[in-house]
């Protein structure tokens, strides 16, 4: 069978990691161990005997004493107990290197400890200070001391005090896996126990409340507990234990514990009110109560336990896989993981021209809608209108009409012709380049990796953008140029197989009249329009070409290229503001980190248990 000693000195184990590693319950985002932990809670009213049972089960002066609030934060007290012969000593978490045999040193500590993380202002803290004792005359015990209970603040101290110590007190003992050690004066009403009442309201059926009536010996005469220790005046799951502390003038005079422990054994054993209780009551029964009955609980949770720690480390181990792992401080390696995130960022972006993803698609839409659109659009029916050849033809002529066929007028009619495929030459290529920064904004969405380093999103999206820009100047000088070659040089064929004008009956008059009739205008104006026709189906298919060599390709292929040229000559420290992460983020993967190692070693610690039977 497990050993109580290795039981209890595991949960003492993975609670002294909890605290190192920040976990000790409360409101906190992250998973907590500390709460699925069983523990002992100490409640008590500031003036119901409190510290006095707790150094009877320890059998030392080890607390502060005085007047109003002197525990400000929870006190985690492991006990040890050792072979008999060995000298006695303490350790504190926060001081791990150091021994303490003198136990009026380990009060000052506890006070200094108390004042560094709460000042002078005697405020209350959360954060437990932890305290091992190693002793032979302790038993294996783990107990968590709260700040006494109260009713008013005292000078110096907010009035939110009194509340604030309730609500710490009870996200305590509120925990299903918390034992309360609930101590009430006996020569109070207990009706009024501040550590009765609050017990009350967090275990209703007493299942997990252990009573402790202190002060027996200072009971009016002719009056006992007996109602109380007997359980018919207020009910509990578990026997109610009577201990008798040191007096005022015991502590003056520093009266010896071990000595104070035997006074107490013979008060009950010699009383007539309790001495058929005597071996159930005092601090030696309460401790060993207590341990034992730690112990059964602690066994009894250990597979949940188990199933908790489990469960926490594939959560966190999940999150920290979605936060990403932290940025080594080395130059070459930062320049690494900048790269890496680059070429995940290019990787997506291709995907989406490749089909991948979404998007890309859209690309197509401005060749197969757009341009074909803006292209059946242009004016041309206005232009190459009767009256329009007509006044084009004239000009063109001058003083001297032409003879046959007006080809200083046709060249006129083109090239004004052509000049309007410059429009939908240039809107194709500004609608690719916003094609191509909406998908580039979106893939550096879309690179999970790069959400932590918003400082390289911006630097990535504003080199992407102007690569683009880049490409846009060059393919909007190659479409334009091409409208320019339309120009530049006619397809002559294609007038040469136009049907010629022939004169009629050798009559130059009528043949005159013909040229600058209707008829005549009306057929020029229809082979320009048959050749700007012919020039539209070939630009309709040349401009995707170079639009798609220009602008898709070359985003393809070297969208960061200047980008990577600049990275390349950065010193470390503007490589670290690259990756100049969220702080929320980094505070985030820090707490989730000290977490995970919290509950990892805490599954080695139970590992190393021996559970065999």
């Amino acid at each position: 069978m497990t050993t109580m000693e290795s039981l209890i000195g595991l949960v003492n184990r993975i609670q002294r990691a909890c605290t190192v590693l920040g976990d000790y319950g409360g409101d906190s985002a992250l998973p907590t161990l500390w709460e699925a932990l069983p523990s002992v809670a100490v409640v008590g009213g500031q003036s119901s005997g409190k510290s006095s049972v707790l150094e009877s089960i320890v059998g030392r002066d080890f607390l502060p004493r005085g007047s109003g609030i002197v525990t400000r934060r929870p006190l985690v007290l492991q006990l040890h107990k050792t072979e008999e012969g060995l000298q006695e000593y303490a350790e504190f978490l926060h001081l791990p290197k150091r021994r303490f045999t003198d136990f009026s040193m380990v009060r000052k500590e506890i006070q200094d400890e108390t004042d560094r993380m709460t000042g002078r202002t005697k405020q209350i803290s959360p954060v437990p200070i932890h305290l091992s004792i190693y002793s032979p005359n302790v038993v294996n015990l783990t107990l968590i001391d709260l700040p006494g209970l109260t009713k008013v603040a005292v000078e110096g101290q907010p009035e939110s005090i009194v509340q604030d110590i309730e609500n710490m007190v009870r996200s305590y003992i509120e925990k299903p896996n918390c034992i309360i050690l609930a101590i009430s004066p006996a020569n109070q009403d207990i009706a009024t126990s501040d550590a009765m009442k609050l017990s009350r309201e967090v275990d209703p059926t007493g299942e997990r409340t252990f009573g402790v009536l202190t002060k027996l010996d200072l009971m009016d005469k002719g009056t006992n507990a007996l109602d109380v220790l007997e359980g018919r005046s207020y009910r509990l799951l578990h026997p109610w234990v009577g201990i008798v502390n040191r007096s005022q003038a015991d502590i003056n005079k520093n009266v010896d514990m071990i000595a104070a422990r035997r006074r107490e054994r013979e008060f009950f054993a010699t009383s007539p009110d309790y001495g058929h209780l005597s071996s159930k009551m005092g601090s030696e029964y309460l401790a060993k109560l207590l341990s034992k009955h730690l112990e059964a609980v602690i066994r009894a949770r250990i597979p949940s336990i188990t199933s908790l720690i489990n469960k926490s480390i594939d959560e966190l181990e999940g999150e920290l896989d979605h936060l990403g792992r932290p940025i080594a401080i080395d130059a070459g390696a930062q320049l690494y993981t900048i790269l890496e995130l680059c070429r995940a960022f290019d990787r997506i972006f291709k995907e989406h021209l490749e089909g991948g993803r979404p998007g890309g698609d859209r690309i197509y839409g401005v060749f197969d809608n757009q341009l074909p659109s803006a292209l059946r659009k242009l004016p041309f029916d206005r232009h190459l209108s009767l009256q329009n050849v007509r006044k084009v033809i004239s000009e063109a002529d001058g003083y001297q009409p032409h003879l046959i066929a007006p080809e200083q007028g046709y060249r006129r009619l083109i090239d004004s012709s052509l000049n309007y495929f410059r429009g939908p030459a240039e809107a194709s290529v500004d609608a690719v380049h916003f094609v191509l920064k909406e998908l580039v904004r979106r893939s550096i969405g879309e690179t999970k990796e790069l959400r932590r380093f918003p400082t390289l999103q911006a630097e990535l999206a504003a080199a992407s953008n102007e690569a683009l820009e880049r490409f846009r100047e060059d393919s909007k000088k190659t479409t334009l140029r091409l409208v320019e070659m339309e120009s530049s040089y006619l397809t002559v064929d294609f007038f040469r197989k136009l049907p010629q004008e022939v004169e009629k009956g050798g009559n130059p008059s009528a043949s005159a009249a013909d040229r600058y009739g209707e008829g005549h205008f009306r057929r020029i104006g229809s082979n320009v329009s048959q050749y700007v026709a012919m020039v539209s189906e070939t630009l309709k298919n040349s401009i995707p070409k170079a639009v798609v060599h220009c602008q898709v390709r070359e985003a393809k292929r070297s969208l960061l290229d200047h980008f990577y040229t600049q990275v390349g000559k950065k010193e470390g420290k503007q490589l670290s503001q690259l990756l100049d992460e969220d702080p929320a983020l980094m505070e985030r993967r820090q707490q989730c980190a000290k977490r995970l190692e919290l509950y990892k070693s805490a599954r080695d610690e139970i590992d190393s248990v021996s559970w065999s039977r």
